[in-house]
């Protein structure tokens, strides 16, 4: 009976599992799906590029949702089994809480597996591909914007004009650049041809000039001089196709965790910070482990009896990711500034609530009152009346 029992509890929590990772990704992901529809509308990017970069944001994602997805599947199994008298009749069948727990906790462990994969190495990968695509695209689009015979202003500061563009090589022909970048004076650059120079590395993009002069003057107007040369280069600022796209050291979120180490060992040799580095080690184990202490906090308050489990499960659900998530964000701060060691900044959260789920499942295994949920409910049916009373009361005025 008791495999039975496990199963059915089991499939109970998968179809609400399904339903929150959707609805919790698909809420966090709003501000970015709107991002990604002005590139394709306003910048003109291909379709695939943005499924492409879609792709990549996906996992930093689902590494928050998935123990979230997790929350709110065992507060809506339990909470529906117990709406309809089903844990009473699994009590009377002699089988405890205790006993009920081992498919939840099969259930958080896969979770939990699969948020640590998530954030040891799909996150840094997406988050290194992404920084990578932001800028092939941006390169691109440096080339390919540029038109012949046509004064071409996409960069800042230049205006870069060419009789001639061979799209295939970047090369251009017959070259001439207005150049205002430095407001005391200004450049007008000829020269026979250009191409461009990419540099995945260093996230630059450089029109090489071959074969050309470089008339300078002041901002007056009255001092001008000539420079001739066999090679000049031009940096192209890509800052206004993407904001904040250089980057010359890796940020650590993009890193895996044997990657992390190894700066924490060069930092740590060449006696500079390495806060950020520790921080992300440190944050690889702890939302992962969140899934356990989630489920831990769940059992027990998706136990009590209840009339709406759904509508219940949601309430606490949120309540409890905003708690959890608050504490993480001010954690995370207070350990970048300095103001208290890492890992009490990251692991306070899962203490926080482990403790507290520990102390609630024995107490539900006890069959006592866990919290006073029936008066926090009554309390928020009240508060909704009261808002609608009033919104009506503002539209009969």
């Amino acid at each position: 009976m008791g495999k039975i029992v496990h199963r059915y509890i089991f499939r109970e929590t998968l179809a609400p599992f399904a339903l929150g990772l959707s609805l919790f990704t698909f809420v966090l992901l709003l501000a970015r799906l709107l991002r990604l529809i002005e590139l394709v509308v306003n910048r003109g990017l291909p379709f695939m590029s943005v499924v492409r970069l879609f792709s990549y944001i996906m996992p930093a994602f689902l590494e928050v949702t998935v123990p979230m997805a997790m929350l709110l599947a065992i507060l809506i199994a339990f909470g529906r089994l117990s709406a309809d008298s089903e844990m009473v009749a699994f009590r009377s069948a002699g089988l405890s809480l205790y006993q009920l727990a081992p498919p939840i906790a099969a259930f958080a462990v896969l979770t939990m597996v699969a948020t640590a994969g998530l954030t040891l190495y799909a996150t840094p990968w997406g988050n290194r591909s992404l920084r990578l695509a932001l800028y092939d695209i941006a390169r691109t689009r440096a080339s390919a914007g540029l038109k012949p015979e046509i004064f071409n202003d996409e960069f800042p500061g230049l205006v870069i004009y060419a009789e001639r563009i061979e799209g295939t090589a970047d090369r251009l022909h017959h070259v001439l650049i207005s150049d205002d970048r430095d407001p005391r004076q200004h450049s007008s650059i000829f020269a026979r041809e250009g191409f461009m120079v990419s540099d995945r590395v260093a996230q630059t993009v450089t029109l090489r000039l071959l074969d050309g002069a470089i008339h300078t003057s002041d901002g007056d107007g009255r001092a001008e001089y000539r420079t001739d040369f066999q090679s000049y280069d031009v940096n192209l600022d890509l800052k206004e196709a993407f904001a904040g796209l250089r980057q010359r050291e890796p940020d650590p979120k993009e890193l895996t965790l044997p990657q992390l180490r190894k700066s924490i060992a060069a930092k740590r040799a060449r006696h500079t910070p390495y806060t950020g580095e520790l921080v992300e080690v440190h944050r690889k184990f702890a939302i992962p482990l969140a899934c356990l202490v989630f489920g831990l906090v769940a059992i027990p308050l998706g136990a009590q009896p209840s009339r709406g489990a759904k509508s219940r499960g949601f309430a606490v659900s949120l309540a409890l990711i905003f708690v959890y998530y608050m504490l993480l964000s001010a954690g995370q701060a207070l350990a970048q500034q300095g103001l208290v060691p890492v890992p009490i900044g990251l692991w306070l959260p899962n203490v926080f609530f482990g403790s507290l789920g520990s102390l609630l499942f024995v107490r539900a295994a006890q069959e006592r009152h866990v919290l006073p949920l029936e008066r926090v409910e009554a309390a928020l049916l009240a508060l909704r009346s009261r808002i609608s009373g009033a919104r009506g009361l503002a539209a009969g005025s």
